[in-house]
């Protein structure tokens, strides 16, 4: 397995790749890897076929943190990810720096953005403004780095999935979007590097979005319901948990986000909540 930080490397390593033929698929990451993240490696390995290579890019992207989140404390482990990395079959990592991502490494000298004008508005992008734009140029520039074929994400960030496959849309970028499910733990909360955040006891009441999901599902199993009503008691399904608070629930049509009056089966639901100071969030087709 091959490691790779300097982003000059990574471009004449993707033309060599290019030039030969050879299928490579992306698995954009943050770090800190887990069961979820593995099982988006194991896809990618799939589609990469036994002569094609798979990429993991490790980075922790500044420009989709707001001011007040927790980007200097977000976990990492590079040595650790790296042994997962090599355990699975990658074939190589990318793990650049902020002086190699953004010109003089810090991003308020950064002045070119990717905007998706109007699906970063909702959902996280309310809540975390400046998110997306972070996160569709961050991919951007990992696209125009790796060249990938092929490129793997989570369900668990459904907001952002959808995001990134219009701007490949309409972007014109040569890559397929394959978006693997949801990895759970056994009592269904989704795995995320900030599930460490939790103390003992603010992990088990993190499970409330999930049972926030699966409340949903039962309630629209016999009909439709009204999206204010199931709203309402779905949040008072988490203000129930005593560390636990609401951001958003959000009931919507899962290709294109435009949300929904009536909820039916089918429809899409996403929902952001506090459990202390962690953010979680999750999503589901009901």
């Amino acid at each position: 397995m091959r490691v790779i930080a300097d982003i000059h490397k990574m471009q004449s390593q993707a033309g060599r790749w290019l030039r030969q033929g050879i299928r490579v698929v992306l698995v954009p990451t943050m770090g800190c890897l887990h069961a979820g993240h593995l099982s988006l490696i194991q896809r990618a390995r799939r589609e990469a076929g036994r002569k094609g290579v798979v990429v993991v890019s490790i980075y922790v992207n500044p420009t989709q943190f707001g001011p007040k989140e927790d980007f200097d404390r977000y976990p990492r482990d590079l040595k650790a990810d790296l042994a997962l990395c090599r355990k699975a079959g990658v074939s190589t990592v990318f793990a650049p720096t902020d002086q190699a991502m953004y010109p003089g490494g810090s991003k308020e000298r950064f002045d070119t953005y990717v905007v998706a004008a109007h699906l970063s508005q909702i959902m996280e992008g309310h809540s975390r403004p400046t998110h997306f734009q972070g996160v569709t140029t961050v991919v951007a520039k990992l696209f125009n780095l790796v060249r990938p074929v092929v490129a793997v994400f989570g369900a668990k960030d459904w907001q952002q999935a959808v995001i990134l496959k219009r701007m490949v849309a309409d972007l014109n970028f040569p890559v397929q979007m394959i978006i693997s499910p949801i990895v759970r733990e056994p009592d269904g909360l989704a795995l995320s590097s900030r599930n460490r955040y939790l103390s003992p006891g603010q992990r088990g009441q993190a499970t409330v979005l999930w049972r926030s999901l699966q409340h949903a599902r039962k309630r629209v199993r016999h009909g439709g319901v009204g999206a204010a009503r199931l709203r309402s008691e779905v949040g008072q399904l988490v203000h129930e948990q005593p560390d636990a608070r609401l951001d958003y629930v959000e009931f919507f049509d899962g290709e294109t986000l435009v949300p929904v009056k009536t909820v039916h089966r089918g429809t899409h639901m996403a929902l952001a909540a506090f459990v202390g100071r962690t953010r979680l969030i999750d999503n589901g087709r009901l």
